[in-house]
């Protein structure tokens, strides 16, 4: 059986991003339990403001097109998602609004959430870790799309001094975390690819 496909990234593209690192970290943990990981950056993905008057004119843009195709090409997807205001970004809500409008031929609707396996977490300067906005992002890919997401999550609270010079979390409870969250997510996905 070949290894699980893991898809990785960050709804943050800011230069330093305690998301981006975590999403790195994770990225790492998977690579060495042997699973093929592709991590990419939603920067090399730019897609304008979701606007139903736009994609009527003129379609849904090219870069969702690809990242969807991506999305269904792997077998899970973890996503670090940041923390703005104790929701969402709006760079990781619009690419999911996107990417979640396009139906191809013979597919059902948000087909790009259906089949991989979601994993989450989160790094925030704040106590809280980003807890807050990883309850909004569960609700729209389970609620709003019927993606499966791990009940396992991680969370970098005061994740400015959460990360070494290496990259490593400095937080037994935060690496605990991610220990688990790798182990369920490969668990899971080995799972679903032998049905």
């Amino acid at each position: 059986m070949r290894q699980p496909r893991i898809l990785i990234f960050s709804g943050s593209v800011r230069a330093g991003s305690h998301n981006s690192k975590l999403a790195a970290l994770v990225g790492k943990h998977l690579a060495l339990a042997d699973a093929e990981v592709t991590r990419i950056s939603l920067k090399d993905y730019p897609m304008p403001i979701y606007d139903g008057d736009l994609e009527a004119q003129d379609g849904v843009p090219q870069n969702a097109r690809k990242l969807k195709r991506l999305m269904q090409e792997s077998d899970g997807i973890f996503i670090a998602c940041p923390e703005y205001n104790a929701g969402i970004t709006p760079l990781l809500k619009n690419t999911i609004d996107w990417v979640s409008r396009i139906k191809d031929p013979g597919e059902e609707p948000m087909a790009a959430f259906r089949s991989p396996l979601f994993a989450i977490g989160a790094a925030s300067p704040g106590a809280f870790g980003g807890m807050r906005g990883l309850i909004g992002v569960r609700t729209i890919l389970e609620v709003g799309l019927g993606a499966n997401v791990l009940p396992q999550m991680i969370v970098v609270a005061r994740a400015a001094q959460g990360f070494d010079s290496k990259g490593d979390l400095t937080d037994e409870r935060a690496a605990g975390q991610l220990e688990t969250l790798v182990r369920s997510l490969l668990r899971q996905t080995r799972f679903q690819m032998s049905l």
